[in-house]
């Protein structure tokens, strides 16, 4: 089989190394002719683990290969896969549907008849529907078929995903769809992966509800991290007794600065806006987008007060400024709230990231870009852990304590143990968790341990 895919982006670049993988052949488009010619010379523009190896022995078997001329790569496709962006729209918080559009324009105008075109962007209820009247209208004459196929793929195991996923969603509505994307799948079902056939409009809400969902689960649980440091619990034990509940699960259940990235911010208020007009508000979603915000800059307050309430004249050392580890993303970061907030309130800041640092230059001004860990470290009066990459996970206390200005660290992401922080006698703060004193101090919102010096 052959398929297409516009877009090189995240979703379309790991989606259509990965059917290649599986065997079918695939030429993914750009029109961006230098990102094509970087792509060719086996530059991969994006950090994931495994890409750049799954798409170098894809290229070298000739099942993937890369263009900037949709036509030509649509000729004779089976499938052609629309992977562009749909980013949320300013000032009303719509998805930006123009990519889609366009992408969907072009293709008909260049696809042979019994072509199926399937989006595979994330997109609002209804965009199948309007894919197909596009279709028709450019290529009256061409009998085409729309399909819709959203993705779950989580940045940082995107390929995991892809090639084991939980399940498949498709929304098919001729038999042809349903049996050029069968055959796609195909390798899937040798390994028993639940590929569920639906209407268009229930496969793109089943992406929104997911996500909504998921990110319902994270603020959650940050409400209780907060409600935990005012009344002395911990938030692992509630959320290890939580998640051992079937009917609720463990995952995303994991205390920290907000959800970001490139799709439960825009998928959130992408779905708050559709319900909107569709006369069926969501009250849930709509408190989620609001805690969600208001709690980055709560973080920024956070390491404020454990620096005795002024950072005015301060160097802070932040480790980790993308949204997770394992990606080079920087899509809706906490780190892009609470870094402007705390240089707003008069610091300095010393950041270190594994691989954001050039992406994150573009988004954060005066920031000094360290070379490692310990050198974003050095002679500063705090260090805030904003990302849980692995190599922060065992830093030498030790050397931590003698090249910080102050021993103090506020660990937005729960790597440490409190008790052993204590005794190397750090100041630190953590979500969620009251250490160090038999009755905590209610009043304080957050509680510290620290060692006698």
């Amino acid at each position: 089989m052959k398929i297409a895919m516009i877009g090189t982006g995240y979703v379309g670049l790991v989606s259509g190394a990965c059917f290649s993988e599986f065997g079918t052949h695939v030429v993914c488009v750009d029109r961006d002719g230098d990102k094509i010619t970087r792509l060719k010379d086996g530059e991969i523009p994006i950090f994931e683990p495994g890409l750049a190896d799954l798409v170098g022995r894809n290229v070298e078997a000739g099942r993937l290969s890369f263009t900037d001329d949709l036509a030509e790569a649509v000729r004779g496709a089976d499938a052609v896969f629309i992977a562009v962006g749909t980013p949320t729209r300013r000032g009303d918080g719509h998805a930006d549907l123009t990519y889609v559009h366009q992408a969907a324009r072009e293709v008909a105008r260049a696809a042979g008849d019994g072509t199926v075109i399937v989006t595979k962007s994330t997109v609002p209820v209804g965009t199948g529907r309007e894919v197909a009247r596009i279709a028709r209208e450019a290529a009256p004459d061409t009998t085409l078929h729309v399909a819709s196929n959203p993705e779950f793929l989580r940045e940082g195991s995107a390929i995991a995903d892809f090639m084991r996923p939980d399940r498949v969603i498709i929304g098919a509505e001729t038999e042809t769809a349903r049996e050029v994307l069968h055959a796609l799948y195909r390798p899937l079902y040798l390994i028993e992966t639940p590929v569920i056939f639906t209407t268009l409009e229930t496969a793109e809400l089943s992406k929104y509800a997911a996500n909504a969902f998921l990110a319902t689960k994270i603020t959650f649980i940050n409400e209780i991290a907060d409600l935990c440091e005012r009344v002395g619990a911990d938030v692992h034990d509630v959320a290890r007794g939580m998640g051992l509940d079937g009917r609720i699960g463990r995952k995303f259940l994991h205390p920290g600065p907000g959800y970001g990235g490139s799709c439960f911010p825009k998928d959130t208020l992408a779905l708050v806006r559709t319900a909107e007009e569709a006369q069926s508000p969501m009250r849930i979603v709509e408190t989620v987008v609001s805690v969600n915000d208001t709690r980055k800059r709560a973080m920024a307050d956070k390491i404020v007060r454990q620096c005795g309430g002024s950072v005015t004249g301060k160097t802070i050392a932040v480790l980790g400024v993308t949204f997770k580890p394992n990606t080079d993303d920087m899509r809706e970061s906490p780190s892009l709230s609470i870094i402007p907030a705390l240089q707003q309130a008069g610091a300095r800041i010393r950041a270190f990231d594994p691989e954001g640092m050039t992406e994150a230059a573009k988004h954060l001004r005066d920031v000094d870009w360290a070379a490692d860990a310990y050198d974003a470290m050095t002679g500063a009066d705090a260090v805030a852990i904003l990302t849980e990459w692995n190599q922060f996970r065992n830093l030498d206390l030790a050397r931590m304590k003698g090249i910080l200005n102050a021993p103090v660290v506020v660990d937005l992401r729960n790597i440490y143990d409190p008790a052993e922080m204590a005794a190397y006698g750090f100041r630190y703060d953590s979500v969620g968790r009251a250490v160090g004193a038999d009755k905590p101090d209610a009043g304080a919102g957050s509680h510290v341990a620290e060692a006698a010096r």
